[in-house]
């Protein structure tokens, strides 16, 4: 314990050193050129040790904002800049509503602003204190654990945990199935470079998760929709669709859908694995909002057995967005070839680091504690919000089994779009509907996470974004 607050004690004492050194660079006292006080003469001015100002120094050569000159000493960068200008670092509020729009809101909002539109958990009810133990126990690791790159398929233990939890639900994936990813937004990426072309047709769901939409528009090919049911997709039109457009992907969510929060029925799943089969479809399963659910439902990749599924995933959401790790369970011919792709894009697989933390989390018993918990704060919240949002004539679509998200139908004659763009006036973030329509048939609806609205500040911002709007005549 003396140790750590010897440890904490010296990095305050080096920002201070360097926020000395960025004070006189600002206020033109030192200026481009000039050379540094000497460490020794420094460190009595600031009465700290020399290798207190050493360590100042080193971080501010490596930030740019001084460089060495051996035998010489420091001396301000020509190059130096003045600080940030925050103003140009927050979200632009004039762009068009579109799927990168609630990310660039939600992401670069400052800490004051509600995010009731965002896909992640507040800090604080996430794992943190487990996370912690685990980075301590990090500073214990080997050298090559901390300093090399991840192997090309990622952990092996993280790996065994992932097939430990598929096979709980009926689904045997052996190791040469099962590929690590820096994230599950890059397991997608991966798949799109491997399976796609541009042109190609990819279906989605209509909503569908709004970064869905954004990731194939860079790939660039012709994005098509199904409309989704409480069931899971329209299956009628599901397979019009495929007789039509003959889509090379269909890309959706199981367990808990996103933005709907609908769970995929049986009847559902088998009608759907039967048109693929007919019409050479393979599916891409996002299982991200797995553990959110009370029992488990049906599964595609399990009901297929990976033939023409393929199972994404990641710990985002439940664990930490901060120390990500995505994977792919799919066919071993495939992930062969997929480990080639990210080792081509990446040079490697994921983080060591992220990795191990992530496993010695969910093997210990404090995780399964954690989620269970996290499900009895949703059912909470789930309905408190939907209550509170049906007062001011906000209707939840249906209400979910479980997981974060109401997909809400706002008051008759209200585009969400514009009641987004007018929330911001109140610094909320809000996710219109459209975003997650390709169609562009949702702009009635609205996504809201319950673990995001629970300031009281939050309904009547909401009653102001919708009072803003004209009238209509």
């Amino acid at each position: 314990m003396q140790q750590q607050l010897s440890d904490d004690g010296k990095a305050t004492r080096t920002a201070e050193v360097m926020g000395a050194i960025r004070a006189r660079v600002a206020s033109r006292t030192l200026a481009a050129g000039d050379r540094l006080p000497s460490i020794r003469s420094f460190a009595a001015t600031m009465s700290v040790s020399p290798s207190t100002v050493v360590e100042a120094y080193d971080r501010l050569v490596a930030e740019g904002l001084i460089r060495a000159r051996p035998g010489s000493g420091f001396y301000v960068s020509a190059t130096a800049l003045p600080p940030l200008a925050l103003a140009k670092d927050q979200p632009q509020r004039d762009r068009a509503v579109d799927p990168f729009w609630v990310s660039r809101q939600s992401l670069d909002a400052d800490d004051a602003a509600l995010k009731p539109g965002c896909g992640w958990l507040p800090a604080e009810w996430m794992p943190t204190e487990a996370l912690r133990r685990a980075f301590r126990g990090m500073a214990r690791a080997e050298d090559a654990l901390l300093a090399d790159y991840g192997a090309t398929r990622g952990s092996l233990a993280l790996r065994r945990i992932l097939m430990a939890r598929f096979a709980d639900e009926g689904l045997e994936v052996p190791p040469e199935q099962l590929l690590l990813t820096a994230s599950g937004t890059q397991a997608i990426d991966l798949i799109c470079r491997f399976l796609l072309r541009p042109g190609d047709a990819v279906l989605v769901d209509d909503p569908c998760y709004f970064n869905f939409r954004a990731l194939l528009r860079a790939h660039q090919v012709k994005i098509v929709s199904v409309p989704y049911t409480a069931v899971g997709p329209d299956v009628a039109r599901f397979e019009a669709v495929l007789a039509a457009e003959r889509p090379r992907l269909y890309v959706t969510n199981s367990a808990l859908h996103n933005p709907t929060g609908a769970t995929l029925s049986p009847q559902t799943a088998h009608r759907v694995l039967n048109a693929a089969a007919a019409h050479d479809l393979t599916i891409v399963e996002d299982d991200i909002f797995a553990d959110f659910e009370p029992e488990p439902s049906a599964r595609l990749a399990a009901l297929d057995g990976l033939n023409r599924v393929i199972r994404i995933g990641s710990f985002s959401k439940t664990l930490s967005a901060s120390v990500r790790c995505g994977f792919i369970a799919a066919r071993a011919d495939w992930i062969d070839d997929l480990v080639d792709l990210q080792v081509a894009t990446g040079f490697g697989g994921p983080s060591a680091v992220a990795t191990e933390i992530i496993a010695s989390v969910l093997v210990s018993g404090f995780y399964r504690k954690h989620v269970e918990e996290l499900r009895r704060r949703l059912v909470r919240a789930r309905r408190d919000i939907g209550d509170k949002l049906q007062r001011v004539g906000i209707e939840p679509w249906l209400m979910p089994r479980g997981g974060f998200y109401l997909w809400c139908r706002l008051p008759e004659a209200c585009d969400s779009a514009d009641v987004a763009r007018a929330a911001l006036a109140d610094n909320v973030v809000l996710a219109p509907g459209n975003v997650f329509s390709a169609s562009q048939t949702a702009a009635a609806y609205m996504r809201f996470n319950v673990a995001q609205c629970r300031d009281p500040k939050l309904m009547p911002a909401l009653q102001r974004a919708i009072g803003r709007l004209p009238a209509v005549t």
